[in-house]
């Protein structure tokens, strides 16, 4: 919409920092932005940048004003997607944050399940960590969050939580492969690769090693679980992942690409909470909350004794 046109450029030099950046992503010149950006800054009465050699960063009265076109967009596209809703055919832009544990496998079955019904509406996916995932719903950035322990923010609403058991992963060669749940002790002298201490995982991991006061032996530390489990297959070494970041037949127990996963028992290593959830006291669009609770549908389907809601 042309009200909102200005708003929006405001918006992109604020993310990007930058007007030459912004810019380009926009299709306009840096000239013509920066000519806009002057006159709703003289309508305002007040500067909203400050410039830097750099580039550019909001001043208080940026952010306050950054804060409100968010504000402005989202109950846009709120009422967007119920009018869309109104003529029968879904619509809309749903923007998701989340760690990696949901991104290679839940997420993309999810999201092609949700627009096999409704392919008018797009998706968003960011890769973000807890902090990053509850500030980006804070500032209007992202819609919903799943979030893989802890949950730091008051205002961050879960609607839905699923316990989720820390894995060992293997080749199926490795000798622990055989143990229906893996101890810590049994890993005593075995590498290991560690996710970094922004994970859910490696928190959990800690909690256990503090408790048995034990160290593992880290021969390296990724948050890349691509390149996890791709190097178990070189190597004599165990990685860590939780059931919702694996493929079902390596969660239920069986072998995949010449991978197995086994549990580590929870008397070691507790169970974590993988949270669904969104801005405490938002409403909203349509799109997102259905798929909201196409979401949790799934994981009562995949983990129906673990669901919490």
């Amino acid at each position: 919409m042309r009200f909102m046109t200005s708003l929006r450029f405001i918006d992109a030099v604020a993310r990007e920092k930058s007007i030459r950046k912004a810019a380009e992503k926009l299709a306009i010149t840096s000239t013509a932005l920066n000519r806009r950006i002057l006159q709703i800054e003289d309508e305002i009465g007040q500067p909203l940048f400050e410039r830097l050699a750099s580039g550019v960063r909001l001043n208080t009265a940026g952010e306050l004003f950054v804060q409100h076109i968010r504000t402005q967009q989202a109950d846009l596209a709120r009422v967007q997607s119920q009018i869309a809703d109104l003529s029968g055919i879904r619509r809309g832009h749903v923007r998701v944050a989340s760690g990696a544990e949901t991104l290679r496998h839940f997420l993309p079955d999810v999201i092609a399940r949700y627009r096999s019904e409704h392919n008018a509406v797009t998706f968003d996916i960011s890769r973000q960590h807890g902090e990053a995932a509850e500030a980006a719903l804070a500032s209007l950035e992202t819609d919903l969050a799943l979030i893989f322990e802890p949950i730091r923010r008051s205002d961050f609403q879960t609607i839905a939580t699923t316990r989720q058991a820390v894995y060992c992963c293997m080749a199926e060669t490795h000798e622990l492969a055989s143990f229906d749940t893996i101890r810590l002790h049994h890993l005593l002298d075995i590498p290991v690769i560690l996710p970094t201490i922004h994970s859910g995982i490696r928190q959990l991991l800690n909690v256990g090693l503090m408790r048995r006061n034990m160290q593992l032996a880290t021969m390296l530390e990724t948050d890349s679980q691509e390149f996890t489990q791709n190097y178990l297959l070189n190597e004599r070494v165990i990685g860590f992942q939780i059931p919702i970041g694996l493929p079902q037949n390596m969660a239920n127990g069986q072998p995949e690409n010449g991978l197995i996963a086994r549990p580590i028992d929870s008397a070691d290593v507790p169970q974590g909470k993988l949270h669904i959830g969104h801005l405490r006291g938002r409403v909203l669009p349509v799109a997102a909350a259905k798929f909201m609770d196409l979401m949790i549908t799934e994981l009562g389907e995949r983990f129906p004794k673990d669901l919490d809601q």
